[in-house]
């Protein structure tokens, strides 16, 4: 079961929220009473259609996007994979004007798996570091004046 559950969380990052992939592959991995849970964001997303939408933002500000699984380990219903994505900044994000920036950021998520989906997620990311390689937060050691905008 473990080689099963690691491939469907695969599947997040190379169908969901990749450029090569589709925001319907949410219809498939994710049950329809999902809840994704994610510092970065106001609130869960609950359902196919909340993870859509959350997946949607940034296909649409990365359209290039190519995410990567480095690593994956799978005990019991759980499934933890470590990525990396990287692309171009091409279309508004979290209202920020397209920068034209190449940017890469890391992340993790942990997918809760019964009846062959996902029915919780636990997402965390680099989401400062993206906003530095965006010109939007200054790098550590910089001053806020010498931040590009």
């Amino acid at each position: 079961m473990s080689e099963e559950n690691k491939a469907l969380a695969r599947r997040v990052s190379g169908e969901l929220y990749s450029s090569r992939g589709t925001l319907d592959a949410a219809d498939d991995i994710y049950a329809p009473d999902v809840v994704a849970h994610d510092p970065n964001s106001p609130g869960d997303m609950h359902g196919p259609e909340g993870v859509k939408h959350f997946a949607s933002a940034f296909r649409s500000a990365f359209p290039d996007r190519q995410s990567t699984v480095e690593d994956q380990i799978a005990e019991g219903d759980k499934v933890v994979t470590r990525y990396t994505f990287s692309g171009t900044h091409q279309g508004e994000f979290l209202g920020i004007p397209p920068t034209g920036n190449r940017v890469q950021m890391a992340g993790m998520y942990l997918s809760r798996i019964s009846g062959g989906k996902i029915v919780e997620e636990w997402n965390t990311y680099d989401l400062l570091g993206l906003m530095q390689q965006l010109g939007v937060s200054p790098a550590p050691g910089q001053s806020e004046e010498a931040s590009p905008t």
